[in-house]
């Protein structure tokens, strides 16, 4: 189970949510919304400090990652985050979308 970001999705947290060297964003499980893996939850996203990560990257010196306790919602699928310049926003791929 990998996490990736792409270079587009990457510039858009850096334009939309000034992100910097140093800093680090936290994807969460929310009850609600929709997703393609887990029925009535979907993905949040803060800038926080990892307490306990069981899945991380880094690009360009930002930390990308999930903690311990919301690892089920990805079942073991690799997990890449991505930009749509259709919809301009951050979409989520799981597995074999």
């Amino acid at each position: 189970m990998i996490i990736s970001i792409t270079q587009p999705a990457l510039n858009w947290f850096k334009r939309e949510m000034a992100l910097e060297k140093g800093d680090s964003l936290r994807f969460f499980v929310r009850v609600g919304g929709c997703s393609t893996v887990q029925d009535g939850f979907s993905l949040g996203m803060t800038v926080e400090t990892p307490t306990e990560p069981a899945l991380s990257t880094e690009e360009d010196g930002i930390t990308f990652f999930v903690e311990e306790k919301d690892i089920w919602f990805f079942e073991e699928l690799d997990f890449t985050v991505k930009y749509s310049r259709k919809k301009d926003e951050i979409v989520f791929q799981h597995g074999d979308q």
